[in-house]
């Protein structure tokens, strides 16, 4: 499932971030990249460690936990620091598939990435190219979002940034474990909510099908989770 997340940050928080970023240290791209991603991968990043990465990483993790859609959908269980990244040059990051397993250096924190996720800190008019390309069983999906926008999909698919050949592209992305494992059985449970939530609207909290179909939604939940 590919989903867009509108307005994960607000104008503020986009200043913010810009503010702490542009002025930042960057370095090679590589440093977090396995075999396969560092034969493709041409950009640059905020080391991990760097307390300006930790801080913005932080307002971004904040943002998350109060966003419903982000939460409906990825039922996260644990949520990889966001990490940042920049293209500019004719920069870009070849065909590849992310990391089954994703470990903080010099901790014991890890994560199953079963979802990957990108936020988008540049407007798409600031620079040519840049765009995040995923291929699914539906074919090749190209991404370029609003400053401020998430895109979230599934970390087992192939995936390229094209080229940027003006401008700058600055860009957040990172990893969820979900508490569902399978693709598929996450997929119906957000169908699932968004339909306990309309229905909800419409006939009010306590109506007979809304606390069947939220009891439903539970009990699947509870089945597929890892937990």
């Amino acid at each position: 499932m590919l989903l867009r997340i509108p307005q994960l940050l607000s104008e503020q928080d986009l200043r913010r971030v810009r503010e702490a970023i542009d002025s930042a240290a960057w370095v090679d791209g590589n440093v977090t990249s396995g075999h396969q991603s560092a034969l493709a991968k041409h950009n640059q990043q905020l080391p991990e460690e760097a307390a300006t990465a930790r801080q913005i990483g932080e307002l971004i993790l904040d943002r998350l936990s109060g966003c419903p859609l982000f939460v409906s959908a990825a039922l996260p269980l644990k949520v990889y620091p966001p990490l940042f990244n920049r293209y500019a040059g004719g920069e870009m990051f070849g065909i590849h598939v992310d990391n089954a397993i994703r470990a903080k250096a010099g901790s014991d924190f890890r994560i199953r990435s079963d979802l990957s996720a990108t936020v988008f800190l540049s407007e798409p008019e600031d620079y040519e190219g840049g765009e995040l390309v995923i291929e699914d069983t539906y074919g090749a999906h190209s991404v370029k979002l609003a400053a401020g926008d998430m895109v979230l999909y599934p970390a087992s698919s192939l995936h390229h940034v094209t080229p940027v050949t003006r401008g700058v592209r600055v860009a957040s992305f990172f990893w969820i474990q979900s508490m569902v494992r399978d693709v598929g059985d996450r997929r119906m449970l957000f169908e699932l909510d968004e339909s306990v939530q309309t229905l909800t609207a419409e006939k009010g909290g306590r109506n007979p099908t809304v606390i069947a179909l939220t009891g439903l939604y539970h009990n699947l939940l509870r089945k597929w989770s890892d937990l």
